[in-house]
């Protein structure tokens, strides 16, 4: 007797006397998904259930918010970059003046957290 049998697309094991659908997604890759990747996730649970579920049935769900991740962490990395050149926010001035540094290093990043946000995330 056959331990598994197709039909239509959908593959069965024998358990027993029954044959019973395989209803597990396939299985996905393991990569770390930082804290991007956890936002964007909230953020489709939230907005966009239909496509969390699909995301989720497909197993593409860790795949998507790892790539999401990656993608918004290059992005803030060059935003913070390119801000804090553009304000002249250098390390002669850390070393003059920390305080004001630091205000302008926090600004900088906040503007660039609302850029992904707006641009990664909430896409």
């Amino acid at each position: 007797m056959e331990q598994y049998k197709e039909i239509n697309g959908i593959g069965y094991t024998l358990v027993g006397d029954y044959y019973l659908p395989n209803l597990l997604p396939p299985p996905s890759e393991d990569r770390p998904v930082g804290v991007w990747g956890r936002r964007r996730m909230e953020y489709l649970k939230n907005h966009h259930y239909a496509y969390f579920m699909e995301l989720v049935m497909s197993g593409q769900l860790n795949t998507h918010l790892a790539d999401t991740d990656e993608r918004a962490q290059a992005l803030f990395s060059r935003l913070v970059e390119h801000m804090a050149a553009q304000d002249g926010v250098t390390e002669e001035l850390k070393a003059k003046d920390q305080m004001r540094w630091t205000g302008l290093m926090n600004n900088i990043a906040a503007c660039a957290r609302e850029i992904i946000y707006n641009e990664v995330i909430y896409v």
